[in-house]
């Protein structure tokens, strides 16, 4: 993996594309909305933890754990500090789960159905380079090597909790191999993931698993696809969602719907992206968004990761309350 500073891999540009307002106002029908449904999607936004951006305190990934507990990796690399995994406890308590040396990073993390968290580990180092785990009460080991050098970015898990799907950055490839360890193999390689061929940036970054699908978003070309699996477990034909999302990030599918909450990074929005292509901007920097990159999703709740990379530098995680009648008006509209 070349060297990537905070410019290469965050300074993201992304339009204007709708922006929602603090007050309820009505609804309009358009291919992309040019007024905010009746109320809010995102409501009652408040940081539930804070962190040192300058200490290398970038958080990037983010999974809700059964007990509440919330999963956050730390980038560490992007001012050349250590990355950590933390986790943070209901009543705000960080403790430090697993950590790696300066010049690695910590990339996507997921947890499996009996509390194992799984987590990317993008080195130089060949010895470090792959995909680890940590389970409940052991400690961390690596479960799949990957070559060294290797941009791992998103992680997901499929619902048997049988595969693990990891987006590489820079090579253009979705790799899948199982929970219970052993090589990886190439499931989907395709220009779609690759970065901009007018170089510089990344390619696939964000991933998900959803209803039989792997989603990923690619932040060098601003788009979101889906993929279906067949019944041989392969990759299907592509399927873009949508594009012009410039600086996309992570994101998460909503639990009750296929909307996805869109991470645009440089510009410090979330925005909600229906399946038809429609998107809508739910959060911005006004909702105290510093450098969005992903989202979590538990019920109503919605969980935030701001690594802080531009000034004010305000690295944290937020929650706030979705709106499910506000967020199925958007589609319907």
């Amino acid at each position: 993996m070349k060297k990537f500073s905070t410019t290469a891999v965050a300074t993201f540009l992304v339009p204007t594309i709708v922006a929602v307002g603090a007050a309820c106002a009505s609804p309009a029908s358009a291919a992309i909305r040019k007024t905010p449904p009746p109320c809010p999607v995102i409501a009652d936004v408040r940081t539930v933890a804070s962190f040192d951006a300058a200490a290398g305190q970038n958080p990037e990934s983010i999974h809700i754990a059964r007990d509440g507990s919330l999963i956050v990796s730390m980038l560490g690399f992007l001012v050349g500090k250590a990355p950590e995994l933390l986790r943070i406890s209901p009543s705000g308590q960080q403790t430090v789960l697993a950590a790696g040396p300066v010049g690695d990073g910590i990339g996507g993390n997921a947890i499996g159905r009996d509390g194992t968290i799984y987590y990317n580990v993008f080195s130089h180092d060949p010895s470090r380079s792959g995909v680890w785990r940590l389970s409940p009460h052991g400690s961390a080991e690596r479960s799949t090597a990957m070559p060294a050098g290797q941009f791992l970015n998103g992680l997901t898990l499929d619902p048997d909790n049988r595969t693990l799907y990891v987006s590489e950055s820079l090579a253009g490839t979705i790799w899948a191999m199982p929970t219970s360890g052993g090589p990886a193999k190439a499931w989907l390689v395709d220009p779609a993931l690759a970065p901009p061929t007018s170089g510089g940036g990344i390619g696939a970054n964000g991933i998900e698993y959803h209803d039989g699908t792997v989603w990923f978003s690619n932040t060098g070309r601003g788009t979101l696809f889906r993929v279906p699996i067949t019944a041989s477990g392969a990759a299907g034909p592509l399927q873009l969602i949508a594009g012009n999302l410039t600086g996309i990030d992570d994101f998460k599918l909503s639990e009750r719907s296929d909307v996805a909450f869109v991470a645009l990074n440089s510009q410090n929005k979330l925005a909600a992206v229906y399946p038809d292509g429609r998107t809508m901007i739910v959060l911005d920097a006004s909702d105290g968004l510093d450098s969005p990159t992903n989202a979590a999703i538990r019920g109503t709740k919605i969980y935030i990761t701001n690594s802080g990379i531009a000034a004010p530098n305000l690295a944290s995680v937020q929650v706030g309350k979705i709106d499910i009648a506000a967020l199925l008006d958007g589609a319907a509209s």
